[in-house]
């Protein structure tokens, strides 16, 4: 990869020598900036997380790559802000979904880990990465020595633990695209919502080391006398934007249930 750089035409931000982001109009407490579209490939491209179901975005898309033949959709996860737009956009550009869950396909084959998915001379290698999610996957584009991370490691701050999603399994995929990334060579995260992170190894030792605190703060409101996830949020959130309380809720609800499991 010869560097990350800014397009002065775009702005939709950093991107990678074959890797592409067009930035989807839902931006909020949740999806930072907004969800991150990735379009990777030259003259025949793979498009990953389409988005919202938001039509202004999956026409920009689908204008933004004029003649460009779209080979597959695939999708880091089920969450609406990434694959609420996959069935429209592949009625748009004529090409099939991929995904864990057979619920967000839109054709033959699905996404599992250890696939490897090709377009234009470059792979992309599957991994999957449950915990945010229970279907939760990340790509290696070794063309770029880049790992798109979808939720399981976001730009800004930390991702939450969904309903549908473990601490178990968080903490095992962190370990795992920790020692992919070192393994690799990786250079560069590419995340679902917020910016490039140019230090993948630096970027996972934060998010385990802050799984690990959180833990270790969860155990001492609980000494305190903390019973409720919402008690315990109130100690342990007490500096976060009390918007985001519901949403630490839920990621506290998966601390003490990996807590219990011990």
């Amino acid at each position: 990869m010869s560097g990350l750089y800014i397009p002065i035409d775009s702005p939709d931000g950093t991107r990678t020598d074959h890797a592409e982001n067009l930035l989807a109009p839902n931006p909020g407490l949740m999806t930072l900036d907004g969800t991150n579209t990735w379009v990777i490939g030259a003259t025949e491209v793979i498009v990953v997380d389409p988005g919202p179901e938001d039509e202004a975005h999956l026409l920009r898309v689908k204008n933004h790559l004029k003649d460009r033949k779209v080979t597959q959709i695939l999708l880091t996860h089920g969450h609406f802000d990434h694959s609420g737009g996959a069935r429209r956009f592949a009625e748009m550009v004529k090409a099939p979904v991929r995904a864990l869950d057979p619920r967000h396909r839109l054709g033959d084959e699905g996404l599992d880990d250890g696939d490897v998915v090709t377009v234009d001379g470059l792979e992309l290698h599957v991994y999957g990465t449950p915990g945010h999610s229970f279907d939760s996957l990340c790509f290696w584009l070794p063309g770029d020595r880049a790992i798109l991370t979808g939720d399981t490691v976001l730009g800004r701050g930390t991702t939450i633990i969904a309903q549908d999603g473990g601490l178990t399994d968080y903490l095992r995929s962190l370990d795992r695209l920790r020692k992919a990334a070192d393994d690799l060579g990786a250079e560069a995260l590419l995340p679902g919502h917020g910016p490039v992170l140019a230090d993948p190894l630096a970027a996972l030792d934060g998010y385990i080391a802050h799984r690990r605190e959180r833990l270790e703060q969860i155990k001492a409101a609980q000494k305190q006398g903390a019973r409720t996830p919402h008690e315990i949020v109130k100690i342990v959130y007490a500096d976060v934007d009390r918007s985001l309380w519901p949403a630490a809720e839920m990621s506290v609800r998966a601390q003490l249930d990996y807590l219990e499991r011990l």
